[in-house]
């Protein structure tokens, strides 16, 4: 877009909601940091950031009527961009060391613990992007920082025609696992972009070029 997008990072409590906004300047954009309902709901788009238990995101964004906004962008076809814990929420509910929490149920499926001799998967690694992929348009060969021992390993939600297939990239460790989403309006990482140098940058700008 020609000017510079007006972005919402959503302030509901989660503890990594500055670094993100921080990137989300370096990669072209107007940020403003806050839970403030007309604000979120008429920025260009709608940043989800999340760390810690799902339980607690789900929690959190419940007590500033984050689900509610959340719904409503999508509702109106209004890009939003999950991140980590913000990603996992989106799914119908996530299981954690007994916990069973509901979601948004945005896409159907469950959050579960990782099948790794080595829990968290902390670090950099290697994804595998879809064909057409927006948000990894040349950073096909790059690594991104992951920081999780529960993610998405399946995915369940079944799109016909007209509507366009999602875009999905996976990654390992242990078994595979959703790296990313791109679903019409919803976007979603497992990985932390603001902690991944260049190539979270530049990915966050891929999807900042979405939101014409």
């Amino acid at each position: 877009m020609s000017r510079t997008p007006r972005v919402v990072v959503l302030d509901y409590g989660s503890g990594n909601v500055h670094s993100a906004a921080k990137a989300l300047e370096r990669a072209g954009a107007d940020v403003e940091l806050t839970a403030d309902r007309s604000a979120a709901l008429d920025a260009d788009g709608l940043v989800v950031p999340g760390v810690g238990a799902f339980s607690a995101v789900m929690n959190a964004l419940r007590e500033v009527r984050g689900d509610e906004i959340i719904d409503r962008r999508l509702a109106g076809g209004r890009p939003v961009l999950g991140i980590c814990v913000g990603m996992q929420v989106l799914f119908e509910r996530g299981v954690e060391r007994g916990v069973d929490t509901e979601g948004l149920g945005e896409w159907p499926g469950i959050v579960t613990e990782l099948p790794a001799p080595v829990l968290p998967h902390m670090g950099w690694n290697t994804v595998e992007p879809d064909e057409g992929s927006a948000l990894f348009a040349g950073l096909e060969d790059e690594r991104f920082y992951f920081v999780h021992s529960f993610a998405a390993q399946e995915w369940l939600l079944d799109v016909q025609p007209p509507f366009p297939q999602p875009r999905l990239t996976w990654s390992e460790h242990g078994g595979r696992f959703l790296a990313a989403v791109e679903n019409g309006p919803l976007s979603a990482t497992q990985f932390h972009p603001e902690k991944s140098s260049d190539a979270g940058i530049r990915l966050l700008g891929n999807w900042l070029g979405t939101l014409g």
